[in-house]
């Protein structure tokens, strides 16, 4: 139960060294978020299956379903078990406080989103207390990302169009990520080009010349949050472009369900929920894959 701090650093050095793996060879790695058991193994026997290395991620309202170290465990057993490159990410943390427990248990990978919890958290609020989480995963080496205002859109199905004209208010900009990264020394920037959380009825639009820009402007990793429901090429050419980490939620959220529904009207009178669901997370390991083929991750895990 629980790694030593020797294990934490070494993992953390070897997340450093995948991040710098994808810039060097253009490849991006999925993030994938899990709010069961049945999506962490789906996530898994992806990463098995086409040698990719993987982030779990879990946010705030995972981590108070499942537990903090309850994950980190979980996680643990499944990479030994599947043999796999497996990290772990706190995804969009509301606090300073929950982010240093994460470090604490061994995460590799920390999201600090003060304006999560605050939208209207003010830019030097945002990079003080940004700033506080970098300090603190100096300890172990855990990668710091955040962005200076909140990101849009949530983690479910929408069902109405996307006002980009509104979206585009929100648009990083290169001087914007150059001043906050200098600010705050965080190891990754989430870049806002187009992406917005959640799963739309129309395809989600990139600007990839501003991508661009950005990947000029700042010396870190840059990542995308928002990725469901994202043609594939957008994927591909970003990562050609130096985008190092891409968040998948939605998509697998929803088949998830869609697939779930289908067993459960397939099988009236199975009661055994263990029976039911290896036809659902073979569903999302498909989703999974599909991703880990348009970032060009397949292959890429060292182990």
């Amino acid at each position: 139960m629980g790694l030593t701090i020797q294990e934490i650093r070494n993992n953390c050095v070897k997340a450093r060294h995948l991040m710098r793996r994808s810039r060097d060879q253009h490849f991006a790695v999925g993030a994938f978020n899990v709010d069961n058991q049945e999506t962490l193994i789906a996530v898994c026997r992806a990463a098995q299956s086409k040698n990719a290395p993987v982030l779990v991620e879990v946010s705030d309202g995972e981590v108070k379903a499942i537990g903090l170290e309850n994950i980190r465990d979980m996680v643990d057993n499944y990479k030994a078990e599947y043999g796999i490159e497996i990290y772990l990410n706190l995804d969009h943390s509301p606090s300073v406080e929950d982010c240093k427990r994460a470090i604490d248990a061994g995460y590799e990978f920390i999201h600090i989103d003060i304006s999560q919890a605050n939208h209207d958290a003010t830019e030097e609020e945002i990079v003080a207390k940004t700033k506080e989480v970098v300090e603190y995963a100096k300890f172990t080496g855990a990668l710091v990302e955040s962005e200076p205002h909140y990101f849009g859109g949530s983690s479910n199905v929408h069902t109405e169009d996307i006002d980009y004209e509104e979206i585009k208010k929100t648009f990083s900009t290169p001087e914007g990520a150059k001043n906050f990264v200098e600010a705050t020394g965080i190891d990754t920037f989430a870049a806002a080009i187009g992406n917005l959380h959640g799963k739309y009825p129309v395809p989600k639009e990139l600007d990839l010349e501003l991508l661009k820009s950005i990947r000029e402007a700042i010396p870190c990793q840059i990542s995308l949050h928002g990725g469901s429901g994202t043609p594939s090429h957008y994927f591909e050419e970003a990562a050609r472009i130096g985008v190092s980490k891409i968040n998948i939620n939605s998509d697998m959220r929803y088949v998830f369900r869609k697939t779930l529904e289908k067993v459960l009207a397939d099988h009236p009178d199975e009661y055994a929920v263990v029976k039911l669901m290896p036809e659902v997370y073979e569903a999302v390991q498909k989703v999974i894959e599909e991703k880990i083929d348009a970032f060009g991750s397949d292959d890429k895990a060292v182990k």
